[in-house]
């Protein structure tokens, strides 16, 4: 994988680490069944400007919508909401690194070198670290949610991968379109009317902000940079950026919360990227950009 596709699939670790501390802002405006709604409809606002045909078979966008937006997402936000902190939320949901890996290698054939298993096994170390007495929350249930959430991603990242589009912007945008109805009658059932009712009316600035970052930063571009490098490399490549969510979490909330770190945290940090950084540089690499060669793929 090249420098610049690093550095972009990094850019969508940072997004969605802070993306947890933000959901929890939006929560306290809006129930969780319609945020997550309200979320994806306004993600699907591009395709008013965007031209061209369906990026993929109707049949796989539908697929990848309700994995994605409806089950992943609904159990993620109502697990939050029935007391699952935001930073453990961040860290179980990346047991989908290790659920994609199982269900890649069983329908795709792909099977991790010995090199990215050691990888993987120093960054499952450093997410160990993080969460290592961290309170669980006040409910059984909640955690069990986050975790049926994070297979759900996994089985989205599969349905992305074998949907075989080329625009991501367009394919993200149309399973934008899959969860809203859903959700919106989910909500409805579960949350009642009344509620639906109070938060639309007199949701706060910080609610209102809450949901344009996960619905243009989280959603658009987030998972359009994600799709984008699903569609060009083995999921049990791409996947594992994923476990450097949680650590963006933690170094966002230092940076910009002031938030403690304590040295168990700097290791577990550094843990989860010397991990990545085995399980997606070509062998030979870490020399080359330590000795100030940064190719790290053949090129012209």
């Amino acid at each position: 994988m090249p420098l610049p596709h690093i550095l972009l699939a990094l850019l969508v670790t940072l997004i969605w680490g802070v993306n947890f501390v933000v959901i929890k802002v939006g929560l306290a405006d809006f129930p969780p069944l319609l945020f997550c709604a309200l979320r994806f409809a306004l993600a699907a606002l591009p395709l008013l400007f965007l031209r061209g045909p369906m990026p993929a078979p109707f049949g796989r966008i539908v697929q990848i919508g309700l994995l994605l937006g409806v089950v992943k997402f609904g159990l993620l936000f109502v697990g939050m909401h029935l007391g699952m902190p935001a930073g453990l939320s961040s860290l179980v949901l990346q047991g989908q690194v290790f659920f994609t890996l199982l269900i890649a290698a069983f329908f795709l054939g792909e099977r991790p070198s010995p090199r990215a298993l050691l990888g993987l096994a120093l960054a499952a170390l450093g997410l160990m670290l993080i969460g290592f007495g961290r309170p669980l929350g006040d409910s059984l249930l909640a955690f069990l949610l986050v975790v049926a959430a994070a297979l759900a991603w996994a089985f989205a990242n599969i349905a992305t991968k074998l949907a075989g589009a080329t625009d991501m912007l367009r394919l993200i945008c149309w399973v934008s379109l899959i969860p809203p109805l859903p959700l919106l009658a989910l909500s409805w059932v579960f949350e009642g009317p009344d509620a639906i009712a109070a938060a639309l009316a007199q949701p706060s600035w910080g609610g209102i902000g809450a949901l344009l970052y996960i619905a243009f930063l989280a959603t658009t571009l987030g998972f359009g940079l994600w799709s984008f490098l699903l569609q060009r490399y083995p999921a049990s490549l791409v996947t594992p950026f994923a476990l450097a969510v949680p650590v963006s979490g933690l170094l966002s909330g230092w940076l910009l919360l002031g938030e403690a770190l304590s040295p168990a945290g700097w290791l577990a940090c550094v843990l989860v990227f010397v991990g990545l950084a085995i399980t997606v540089l070509p062998k030979g690499a870490l020399p080359r950009l330590f000795s100030g060669n940064n190719r790290l793929t053949p090129g012209p």
